[in-house]
């Protein structure tokens, strides 16, 4: 093909030897790794080539001249990259742009369930086919998708996506492009797509598309590639797999793959439109509005020292717009980009795998761990990655602090903020969620305060399989599920979600289908309130381990005595079986000091004396009832009651008062029926003990309404009283569900 000049700013492909002549230039370049099928595929849309080579040496070799190159270094490393001038309908979008992340189902997620969303074709470096063993890869990528319509499906998704996050921009990039033009050169790397499903043949016998493709994947730049080629009116799968005849001013439904052969049909149908709007005065047209577009400068990633890392350190040049992002990023993109800056940073310093740091990247399947397990289940092996990415982003080890303060820009560990500390934990959820059918709000981990996690996280790494079968008995497995695995666990089913402030308006479903209000608590309340229940949050857990083993199925509710329910759990369930009420944390009330000794049977082991003994010492009724009202004694059990233990402490009959150190032992072990009528007793003095209070809180508004005062407990008393019932409603509603698990039944007041 020889070239010709022409009419107009859009600029068809210069003739073939002038192409080869370049690409030959790029080959002979030192450094430069290029396989020539990328370098030949990018030749096609370059605007004078010429422009980027030097002059023949002495044996007539031309190179790219060294005012052309120049070397990006990045934490995970550095590339050599050429600025060239491309036609303006150049570039692929990529899928695997870090603002897009969470729109796609990762490798790293070990289950398929039926939320899954599609996934994104892993990536390797592209190989030499025909070299030693031992030679590095060329710098660039290879992907297998399954067949054509994949590949091109996921391009015009990825694609779609950015339109809709396009809200976050606070202009609109498309009108800014034609108006003034690309002023930031966008960077592309090439990538190699190989289908698996090999083409079918037409009737002549000629396979109906390629067997595989070529693009250059837009690195930076992705929202202004899109809008470039919004403007030019094609797509860019249409750029990557094949641009069909209409889209050219050609008749048919045929398709055409060489960009050689289409750019130019374009380019001419462009520049004469151009020439008849010009005449017309039709600002409106696409060739006009083209026209600032029609050439761009952009920078080819054509080399690096160490192209098995090539992928890492060409997402690392982006990262620090996630930093210190100029554009508004959703917070699991943002989350996973800054995760994986501190990963890859920790590679390009020898302190962290290439491959572990791949699978906690979200680039491999959590299988190819060399520590995971070969029958771990789907939720052991998420429990896995997530922890090993914890581990990371909360270092113990100085280098890795220093190294994380770096990705991170943060302060020195001794100042390090919560805000800095928040930042990290919403890193380790964004990336933890690329383990599960879909992301949910990273904020969610938010939980830890700066005091505890300066100094970095410890904690045992047991198998979770192991933590789970402990956890009813062993108080360290309990809180190490409750504090790094319960929420993401539960957001991961919609079950709570971080607080989003006001909740005014929002709704939930409630069990009969009607909507009910939403209760506002912070993720700290929902882990507090799940350390208040042990038998049953325990329970919780492993059911929603099972659920996740069983496909990701919605999991069953369970009863306080941790038996499964037929109904399934939903927030208005979780709300209202662990209340906001307790998840609060509770005042430390001073142990009594009563006038004599206290045994040391009454001491529990953190110095404080049992509950059921300290209620008594501490509050004795202050008040002796009215005659004829007097309540018999509450009795004390011990709760070791029947093998020898003797009691801390004695009701004293007809006062209520304490006697502390009673001597001897029990007369005897109460019987089974004993226990049973004890309890029965202590509920009807607690209802006549309410009944009371109510009778004289009435009397209190009465004589208050007599001495006209608005706010009779408006003091100390008053918030004491509050204060004092607050604490009561949850235990009463523990005993209640108590009751009813062990047979109690409910009849109507007053049968």
């Amino acid at each position: 093909m020889s070239d010709h000049q022409a009419d107009g700013p859009f600029r068809p492909p210069v003739s073939i030897e002038r192409q080869n002549t370049w690409v030959d230039a790029a080959l002979a370049t030192p450094h430069v790794k290029s396989p020539r099928a990328a370098l030949q595929n990018a030749a096609a849309f370059l605007v004078d080539p010429e422009h980027t080579l030097s002059e023949p040496d002495a044996r007539g070799v031309r190179t790219l001249r060294e005012g052309a190159l120049r070397t990006v270094r990045t934490d995970a490393g550095e590339m050599l990259v050429v600025e060239v001038q491309m036609h303006g309908v150049a570039g692929v979008v990529w899928e695997h742009n870090e603002r897009i992340s969470s729109l796609w189902h990762s490798t790293a997620d070990p289950a398929v369930g039926g939320r899954t969303k599609r996934s994104l074709t892993r990536v390797h470096p592209w190989p030499r086919e025909s070299s030693d063993d031992g030679e590095q890869p060329y710098a660039a990528l290879l992907s297998h998708p399954p067949n054509r319509q994949w590949l091109a499906s996921n391009t015009e998704e990825a694609s779609d996506e950015l339109d809709r996050r396009d809200g976050l921009r606070s202009y609109d990039l498309k009108e800014d492009l034609v108006l003034n033009g690309q002023q930031e050169p966008g960077m592309y790397i090439p990538q190699r797509f190989c289908l698996v499903e090999q083409p079918q043949p037409n009737s002549d016998g000629v396979p109906v598309h390629p067997a595989e493709y070529v693009g250059w994947m837009a690195v930076r730049g992705n929202n202004r590639t899109k809008r470039r080629q919004d403007i030019f009116g094609l797509t860019s799968a249409e750029v990557l797999t094949g641009v069909p005849a209409s889209k050219l001013g050609l008749p048919g439904d045929e398709v055409f793959f060489d960009p050689q052969f289409w750019l130019e049909r374009l380019s001419d149908r462009l520049n004469q439109e151009w020439a008849e709007a010009r005449l017309a005065g039709d600002d409106e047209a696409t060739a006009i509005r083209a026209t600032n577009v029609a050439v761009v400068t952009a920078h080819l990633v054509v080399g690096t020292p160490t192209p098995e890392r090539l992928y890492r350190i060409v997402q690392m040049s982006n990262r620090r717009d996630h930093v210190h992002p100029p554009l508004e990023f959703v917070p699991n993109d943002r989350g996973r980009a800054l995760g994986r800056s501190v990963l890859g940073m920790y590679v390009a310093r020898g302190v962290l795998d290439e491959k572990e740091s791949q699978v906690l990247s979200g680039l491999a399947p959590v299988s190819e761990l060399s520590i995971a397990a070969e029958d771990a289940t789907v939720s052991e092996l998420r429990d896995l990655r997530s922890m090993m990415i914890l581990r990371e982003l909360f270092p113990t080890d100085p280098h890795k602090k220093l190294l994380i303060r770096r990705a991170l820009s943060e302060s020195p560990p001794s100042q390090l903020s919560s805000p800095e500390i928040n930042r990290r934990a919403r890193a380790w959820s964004a990336l933890t969620s690329e383990s599960y059918p879909a992301p949910w709000n990273p904020r969610i981990a938010e939980v830890f305060n700066a005091g505890s996690v300066r100094a970095g996280l410890h904690f045992s790494g047991r198998p979770l399989r192991e933590l789970l079968n402990a956890a009813d008995k062993d108080d360290d497995a309990f809180e190490e599920l409750v504090a790094y695995r319960a929420a993401h666990w539960l957001a991961a089913f919609d079950i709570i979600d971080a607080d989003r402030g006001s909740l005014a308006g929002q709704k939930t479903d409630d069990d009969d289908g009607a909507k009910a209000a939403r209760v506002r608590r912070t993720v700290k309340n929902h882990l507090n309130a799940l350390r208040s229940n042990r038998v049953m949050a325990v329970a919780v857990l492993r059911e929603l381990a099972r659920a996740m083993d069983e496909g990701d199925r919605r999991p069953f509710r369970v009863s306080r005595s941790g038996a499964l329910l037929i109904e399934e759990m939903s927030t208005a369930w979780f709300d209202r079986e662990f209340p906001k009420d307790s998840g609060k944390r509770r005042p430390k009330v001073p142990a009594p000091r009563p006038s004599g000794s206290t045994s040391d049977a009454a001491r529990n082991d953190t110095g404080g004396t049992e509950p059921s003994t300290q209620l008594f010492a501490q509050h004795a009724w202050r008040e002796q009832p009215a005659a004829g009202a007097a309540l018999s004694p509450l009795p004390v059990l011990s709760p070791s009651a029947g093998e020898g233990a003797s009691p801390a402490m004695e009701v004293s009959a007809g006062t209520g008062a304490t006697v502390s150190g009673a001597a001897g032992p029990w007369p005897a072990a109460p019987t089974f029926e004993e226990q049973v009528g004890a309890a029965a007793d202590l509920t009807r003095q607690l209802l006549e003990l309410a009944e009371r209070v109510e009778a004289s809180l009435t009397a209190v508004s009465a004589a208050a309404a007599k001495a006209g005062i608005d706010r009779p407990l408006a003091g100390e008393a008053g918030a004491e009283a509050a204060r004092n019932l607050a604490r009561t409603l949850p235990s009463v509603r523990t005993m209640r569900d108590t009751v009813e698990d062990l047979g109690g039944r409910t009849v109507p007041y007053g049968s």
